[in-house]
């Protein structure tokens, strides 16, 4: 009988991707989808053909544990989030609720569903696993270099704040109830399927308007910050090796390397042709609040224990963005409706 999972935020870039990789392993996926007139729930069903749809919330306890109990799964990845930063401090309430009190719905729907009152319990093999989708924002201000699976949190805006409580209370239902539950620590990882609103996504689509005459210049904010950029389609791998392990432990993922978004306006002009330094320009209103300037992953337990690397290379992500976005708008396609499903 194939094993059975359910994915929320299906209809995002890690959904899809996880959903794919499931698929290719021969589990009967699910997905969490608030309402069918969402019209990225069309997106999914024309690119994930064989996913299957039930109802459910993030902010309402009562349809988890009614979608739990419809899908009786064996693994549960919990990726649904308010997950654009910078609306973080515009909707900070909101990030609260979905993406930190999200995840205590959610592992309270699992709890109730297989029958777990009180106290600890040992974990057997027909417990549902749980997986969380934690962030490298919640080490915000970090306190050491490179980030590993002890490094102190410091979060610097409300989605940091919301994840590190989600992280926390993953690891305080695991202690308590003997819970299968882990949490991957992704660092910053894209694809063409990211949301334009990104840094990453915006890069590329600039390069493409400007490649292809749209527009003449790239208006952008802190050109400094530093991040461990990877593949999204490499750590949706990284998730599903979490849940297989023999014991639940949480993991670091990222590349260990860090590139600045000036490297990779640089990588993603020099894929096009082009000259950046003819067609950015600095815009100070795009500066975060607070900023978080480096980020990089030590990634070292995931490739020891769980035999996980990276397969594509920060040059060849970006190259990979920018083919496919000048591709997207030669098409006539339309960024905001279905750019992140090419």
């Amino acid at each position: 009988m194939a094993r059975r999972a359910l994915i929320t935020g299906i209809t995002g870039q890690d959904g899809s991707y996880l959903a794919e990789c499931l698929l290719s392993e021969g589990y009967e996926v699910w997905g969490l989808a608030r309402g069918q007139a969402n019209p990225r729930v069309s997106r999914v069903r024309k690119l994930l053909q064989d996913v299957q749809l039930v109802r459910g919330d993030l902010l309402d306890q009562g349809s988890l544990i009614s979608a739990v109990e419809k899908v009786q799964p064996d693994e549960v990845y919990n990726l649904g989030a308010i997950s654009f930063v910078p609306m973080s401090w515009e909707q900070a309430e909101l990030t609260a609720e979905v993406t930190g009190m999200g995840v205590l719905r959610m592992l309270e729907a699992i709890r109730v569903c297989s029958g777990i009152s009180s106290s600890r319990t040992a974990a057997g093999s027909g417990q549902i696993r749980f997986y969380q989708a934690s962030s490298s924002e919640m080490f915000g201000q970090v306190r050491e270099t490179p980030q590993t699976e002890i490094t102190p949190f410091h979060p610097r805006s409300p989605y940091g704040v919301a994840k590190a409580y989600g992280h926390f209370l993953t690891q305080n239902y695991r202690e308590s109830y003997g819970m299968y539950a882990v949490s991957g620590i992704l660092f910053n990882h894209e694809s063409p399927r990211r949301g334009a609103e990104f840094v990453t996504r915006k890069v590329t689509l600039g390069v493409a308007r400007i490649k292809l005459g749209l527009a003449s210049e790239l208006r952008l904010g802190n050109m400094e910050a530093r991040r461990d950029w990877g593949y999204a389609g490499d750590y949706v791998r990284a998730m599903h090796l979490m849940l297989q392990a023999d014991a639940p432990e949480d993991y670091v993922i990222g590349t260990g390397r860090t590139h600045s978004v000036r490297e990779l306006v640089e990588a993603a002009f020099t894929a096009a042709g082009l000259d950046w330094e003819r067609h950015v320009v600095g815009d100070r209103s795009l500066h975060r609040p607070a900023e978080v300037d480096l980020l990089c992953a030590d990634p070292k337990k995931a490739r020891v224990q769980l035999g996980w690397e990276p397969s594509v290379s920060f040059e060849e992500l970006v190259a990979m963005m920018v083919e496919s976005d000048v591709k997207l708008l030669s098409d006539g396609g339309d960024p905001d409706q279905d750019s992140s499903w090419p």
